[in-house]
């Protein structure tokens, strides 16, 4: 049997390299100086999400193609870590450009094959991450690429929620409401921000964040116990955070914090949360394990983190410099706690299952049939 010499398990040590760099770089950017790394507060944005999110993405997609050399698309994106913590922004760029074209294409394959509306959104999120990309790399920018990059997973994650709900029955006239949302969402990304831009992606993406709380099947699996109860809260939770969003692009372009406040509920409210809800259902399938990385005690952390970020966009708006500081380098801890915490139930998990069979095997000092074909 060919061995393969790429599998998605071996990029897991690069993309948490990623997330480790963006978190540390947050911290700079608050003040904190845990991990004195100049460029990665330089590059936060880019590790974050073009680093770590746009990786995991790559690697999701990837994985749904039939041959393992598409994860060298994935692969292209982790290599921008290196370059973005040393400071050479500009060919950590390159990369992420390169990178975000590979999921593009994958995308364009995977929508010749299924062309489906989730397919095309799916598709328009590859597109809008290398739009953000090339104009980040074009005018040094981070705010030209940050805007496109939340058209990217704003396309992504409702793609990914309408591809994992389509056989849900909703009615006709709000699958066309959605898309006339989305219209106008992308009109938004459009048109530059001091015209009206702000107002109609804003208003867009509040109804968009409304729709979803109505039709969407969190609204069943939060009423379901255990696991379903988690990922159906976390989806709902994450929601509000889009709506929470839409919301500072209407009513506060005036703001001091508008830029900061715009982002964090966008990509740590909402995206995280898509993460965290999002993890028993692709995790296995990305990392080809049978183990999910769910457990009643990732409640505690998931908990906090929301209550820690709500602290620090509650300081935000109040201007309260220290105790956003502190709230924020908080929320950095949060995720890396919980991340670990996932990886810790999955590493159990395993531990669970195999002891039963490794006792049997030294009880019988014979080969077991069933764990010789799990091999």
């Amino acid at each position: 049997m060919k061995t393969r010499l790429l599998q998605p398990y071996y990029l897991i040590p690069f993309v948490l390299t990623g997330l480790m760099g963006g978190i540390a770089g947050g911290w700079i950017r608050l003040g904190c100086l845990m991990i004195p790394i100049a460029s990665a507060g330089m590059n936060h944005g880019l590790l974050m999400v073009g680093s770590f999110l746009g990786t995991l993405i790559s690697i999701e997609r990837a994985m749904v193609m039939k041959k393992r050399t598409w994860l060298f698309i994935p692969l292209l994106t982790c290599a921008s870590i290196l370059p973005f913590l040393l400071g050479f922004t500009d060919l950590g760029l390159i990369l992420l450009m390169a990178g975000s074209l590979g999921l593009g294409i994958i995308m364009h394959i995977q929508t010749l094959k299924h062309p489906e509306f989730h397919s095309v959104l799916l598709y328009a999120g590859a597109a809008s991450w290398f739009i953000g990309n090339l104009l980040a790399f074009q005018t040094g920018l981070i705010a030209a690429g940050s805007i496109w990059w939340i058209g990217f997973l704003l396309f992504t994650i409702v793609g990914e929620r309408l591809e994992l709900s389509q056989f849900l029955p909703v009615p006709a006239w709000s699958k066309l409401a959605l898309k006339v949302l989305l219209l106008f969402f992308t009109i938004g990304l459009i048109i530059p921000f001091h015209s009206w831009g702000n107002e109609l992606m804003g208003s867009a993406t509040f109804l968009i964040a409304i729709w979803l709380l109505v039709f969407d099947m969190a609204k069943v699996a939060s009423r379901k116990p255990a696991q379903f109860r988690y990922i159906g809260i976390g989806l709902r939770v994450g929601y509000i955070w889009l709506g929470i969003h839409g919301l500072i692009l209407l009513g506060l372009e005036s703001h001091s914090l508008f830029y900061d406040l715009l982002l964090h509920t966008f990509f740590l409210g909402f995206t995280f949360s898509m993460i965290w809800a999002h993890a028993p259902i692709i995790f296995p399938i990305i990392f080809g394990i049978r183990e999910t990385p769910y457990h009643p005690i990732l409640w505690m952390t998931w908990t906090l983190f929301q209550v820690s970020l709500l602290g620090r966009i509650i300081f935000s708006l109040l201007e309260m410099h220290e105790l956003r500081k502190i709230f924020g380098v908080a929320n950095g801890y949060l995720i890396l706690i919980q991340f670990g915490l996932m990886a810790g139930v999955i590493l159990w998990k395993i531990r669970q299952r195999e002891c039963p069979s490794n006792l049997n095997h030294n009880e019988t000092e014979k080969p077991n049939p069933t764990l010789d074909s799990r091999a």
